[in-house]
């Protein structure tokens, strides 16, 4: 999530490693054989992590639109059909508060509240995004001022389900509508934890030294797909636990992994370097798509790939020249919401597209 660098849910912001392009306008690529009828949703900014409400027919995202007022990621929503936001002053209704950071919505069982991360408590303005150094690692800012809370579609605030001190955030729900995952520092670590759909019993579920994050629960709900950093030496260890006492994560390298929801058979999926994440499970629950700079010689290019569950039968799924990634599958399984930098005339703007998937 987010995110911002323009990877993950952790808080991501889309734009630092979006970068302009000189490649053609296109919303389709014609490599891009599992896509059909791409069509794109949003029209400017940093439009990310669109997830699927249960119904299948509207979206939850977040954005930090210039035209629409926002200095940071706010939340918002949107049916899929009906609603044009390249008309010029058409703008989706908001969830979030419109205060601080937020991260990662979801819609609850009946789509009719929404749950997101936000930073509001901690104050009304942006939190500082400590970028990029010249020289210096990429890094992801882990507020600790970011707690899980639901609203109603009006964006009514209806329940806080996190308070304990630290970072909670990168909130999915199981599609069987009981539980929540999501990644928690209140250990120590950034590690993930599920709850019940009401926030109570809450457990523990990873316990390696690494970042755990944007988890989601497999189409039975019995699993979990998240992205994963393990560092390796004790250096590293050092590096990574230094950094987070100062709320601060290096993403560059990450992999893809499961687990049973009780965090049980823990697998590591992937091993190709570099930073994969965003994953989601396929409708099936046999395979898993995820985004990956694996290819990339300077690291910027992020596609969309899919691989089976034991890590076998790699497979390229979109072929953007910048950044695709955040997919998801609808409920139905006949569409999948993605988002990229196609299209965006040389921009760094970041954008959802929509289309019908093909097996």
């Amino acid at each position: 999530m987010k995110f911002v660098l323009v990877i993950l849910a952790a808080a991501v912001s889309l734009n630092t490693w979006a970068q302009p392009t000189t490649q053609p306008s296109l919303t389709h690529y014609p490599q891009e054989s599992h896509l059909k009828n791409v069509r794109q949703l949003t029209f400017g900014g940093d439009n990310a992590e669109a997830y699927w409400s249960f119904d299948g027919k509207k979206v939850s995202f977040q954005s930090n639109n210039k035209e629409w007022g926002l200095s940071c990621d706010q939340i918002f929503y949107m049916p899929v059909e009906g609603m044009d936001l390249s008309v010029k002053g058409t703008k989706a209704p908001r969830i979030s508060t419109g205060q601080g950071r937020t991260t990662c919505a979801y819609f609850m069982p009946g789509d009719k509240r929404i749950l997101f991360g936000s930073t509001h408590l901690g104050g009304a303005e942006c939190p500082q995004d400590p970028g990029r150094t010249p020289g210096g690692k990429y890094l992801w800012p882990i507020y600790d001022t970011y707690d899980i809370f639901v609203s109603d579609l009006k964006g009514k605030i209806k329940k806080q389900l996190t308070n304990v001190a630290g970072y909670d955030a990168e909130a999915t729900v199981s599609p069987k509508g009981d539980k929540i995952v999501f990644t928690s520092t209140r250990n120590g670590d950034l590690d993930l934890y599920i709850m019940d759909i009401n926030g109570k019993n809450v457990k523990q579920i990873t316990h390696e030294i690494g970042y755990d994050g944007g988890a989601f629960f497999s189409p039975d709900g019995k699993k979990l797909v998240f992205r994963a950093s393990r560092p390796k030496t004790e250096e590293a260890k050092k590096e990574y636990l230094d950094y987070l006492k100062q709320g601060l994560v290096a993403p560059t390298e990450m992999e893809i992994y499961t687990c049973n929801v009780d965090g049980s058979d823990l697998k590591q999926i992937t091993n190709l370097g570099k930073a994969n994440w965003a994953p989601y499970y396929h409708p099936s629950g046999k395979k898993i798509i995820f985004s990956s700079n694996h290819k990339s010689t300077r690291g910027f290019q992020f596609n969309l790939f899919m691989i089976n569950e034991d890590g076998t039968g790699l497979e390229q799924i979109t072929y953007d020249g910048v950044f695709d990634s955040f997919p998801m599958f609808s409920p139905d399984g006949k569409k999948i919401i993605f988002s990229s930098n196609r299209n965006n005339n040389g921009t760094r703007d970041t954008n959802l597209f929509v289309a019908d998937w093909v097996d």
